[in-house]
């Protein structure tokens, strides 16, 4: 019996393994634009969620004495997969799909029909097509990205879906390490996407994307090819440097660049999640307890309660920046004085018995918690708040982004609101760096 193409089964393999923890009645769904990575993925879904689980082992394993008296097996078609008849509890998992259409390019709506009608040939159901509106800051890139990113979500909350897969692979894992290389950004970025992030999950990190391609010819796909990834000028940096910049690294310094970067950003990644525990370990240590009876905290304006930060994050590639795009803000009321507000106060001796990485680390999660976007939180910021710490001279307080300041005052590091409402003023700083 011959078996699937081997990339065919290499993306098949890649999907069962990325939604093995998951319930057995669990609704998968694939974020589709028609494209050859996504497509890929959708006819992997299609063949590989509904036969993955416990329940679809105990049917498989009914059927093994068809299989060996010579009904068909598992072959390189994009066949439709055999539907469960049951719906009780054993009831095997299901994909579906999402195909959202940012309405940017004339003809978006007709590709993002195509592509829905694409899944749902495959056997996804159900298959949802969401309109977004574009608008924000941070260039239409980014706010494309936002839009989209979104609308996943709602389609997720709307279905009850457990997980949506995502169709980013090596290479554009590589593309993220470079141009993060490129920005002179630290390692947090350089971490690259996460594989899984919440419901998010991107099962082909590990596949190349011409892979993808050969799997829609194996499987007699027609994918759309967006006209924006040819690199042409005025076309996405991404994907000029796709086009271009990674090829001649190819070229010159021979086969197995994008492989490398990608192992690259594993490696950081491990390496940053290890310096975030940390860095939240110092945070919860150095928080000021809101009954502290220390002369610090009742001189502090705002004082006496604190926002307990949440973990610190990884951010994940969705944005042209590798950051976060939301991020838990500080509540309460402002001092009495139109100082700091209620937010984060830290003991200054804790955090400087810290190595560096790890204390910034823990600075800049305390700015977050406070109420800065986690997006517009560069390196620049986090080393003027660091250096009231480590070389206080009586300096000012450092203004953050959303209207958040930070002020060393009696031993301690106070974070928060600035009150009253600060004047309108530019806060990016030209050295966008991360820590």
């Amino acid at each position: 019996m011959a078996g699937p193409d081997p990339r065919v089964a290499d993306v098949r393999r890649a999907v069962t393994a990325a939604v093995a923890d998951l319930p057995d009645d669990a609704l998968v769904l694939v974020a589709c634009s028609g494209g050859p990575d996504s497509l890929a993925l959708a006819a992997a879904a299609a063949f590989a969620v509904p036969r993955s689980g416990s329940a679809a082992s105990v049917s498989a394993a009914s059927s093994v004495s068809a299989v060996s008296s010579g009904s068909a097996g598992l072959s390189g078609s994009a066949v439709r997969p055999a539907q469960s008849a049951s719906a009780g509890p054993s009831a095997a998992r299901r994909a579906g799909a999402v195909v959202v259409d940012h309405g940017l390019v004339r003809g978006s709506a007709d590709v993002a029909e195509r592509a829905a009608q694409q899944c749902r040939a495959l056997g996804l159901d159900p298959v949802l097509v969401v309109r977004v509106q574009v608008f924000g800051a941070g260039g239409p890139e980014a706010a494309a990205r936002a839009a989209r990113y979104a609308a996943l979500e709602q389609a997720a909350d709307e279905t009850g879906a457990a997980a949506v897969l995502l169709g980013h692979t090596l290479d554009d894992q590589a593309e993220t390490v470079l141009l993060g290389l490129a920005r002179g950004s630290g390692g947090r970025s350089l971490a690259g996407m996460a594989a899984v992030r919440g419901r998010l999950r991107r099962p082909l990190l590990g596949i190349r994307r011409e892979d993808t391609l050969a799997v829609c010819e194996v499987l007699g796909l027609d994918p759309w090819h967006d006209p924006t990834n040819a690199g042409q000028p005025g076309d996405p940096l991404r994907s000029r440097v796709r086009a271009h910049v990674l090829p001649v690294l190819e070229r010159e310094l021979g086969p197995g660049v994008a492989r490398a970067l990608a192992r690259t950003a594993t490696h950081l990644r491990e390496d940053a999640a290890a310096l975030d525990a940390a860095g939240a370990r110092l945070l919860a240590d150095a928080l000021t307890p809101a009954d502290s009876s220390s002369p610090a905290d009742s001189r502090v304006p705002g004082a006496g309660r604190f926002v307990a930060p949440a973990p610190l994050r990884r951010p994940e590639a969705t944005n042209p920046r590798g950051n976060d795009d939301a991020a838990p803000a500080g509540d309460g009321a402002a001092g009495s004085d139109g100082g700091v507000g209620v937010g984060v106060v830290l003991d200054v001796g804790v955090l400087l018995g810290a190595e560096d990485a790890v204390r910034r680390r823990a600075v800049r999660a305390a700015v977050v918690a406070a109420g800065a976007p986690a997006g517009s939180v560069h390196r620049v910021h986090v080393l003027a708040v660091d250096a009231l710490l480590t070389d206080w001279h009586g300096q000012g307080p450092v203004q953050l982004p959303g209207r958040v300041v930070a002020r060393r005052r009696c031993g301690t590091l106070v974070v928060g609101p600035d009150s009253p409402p600060m004047p309108a003023r530019a806060t990016r700083p030209a050295d966008q760096h991360r820590t």
